[in-house]
């Protein structure tokens, strides 16, 4: 995995947290040795390919945190280079609540989960 997720997620108050609990040192090495090229691997794509279902967060003007369920066939959502990656938006309830979040604020996150094996991927990205 690379660990740059964890710079971009990880708040100054959450260090000081994990210093006061005794994890800061390991999660400071793995921020140290984060991959800074920001691109998604095989193990990556392969494991992106394969999920059938897929959580997507997004964040309303007022910063509330909104969560939506995406499911489909395997292969709907996939890696379209080593940068992006792309689903298909099959209908749903017409609420438009991401659309609209990301009208205004375009930093979403992916929770990907392969439940029979208890492996997720977690990305963090702009949607458009």
């Amino acid at each position: 995995m690379g660990n740059r997720f964890l710079n971009l997620v990880t708040s100054p108050a959450a260090r000081d947290e994990q210093t006061r609990r005794g994890s800061r040192d390991a999660y400071a090495r793995a921020e140290d040795g984060a991959d800074r090229n920001n691109r998604l691997t095989g193990d990556e794509a392969g494991f992106i390919a394969a999920r059938d279902s897929f959580y997507l967060a997004s964040v309303n003007p007022d910063g509330w945190p909104y969560i939506q369920h995406r499911g489909g066939p395997k292969g709907f959502l996939r890696l379209l280079d080593v940068h992006h990656i792309g689903f298909a938006d099959y209908r749903g309830n017409k609420q438009y609540l991401t659309v609209g979040n990301i009208a205004t604020d375009d930093r979403v996150a992916l929770f990907l989960t392969d439940y029979p094996n208890r492996s997720r991927l977690k990305l963090v990205g702009r949607m458009r």
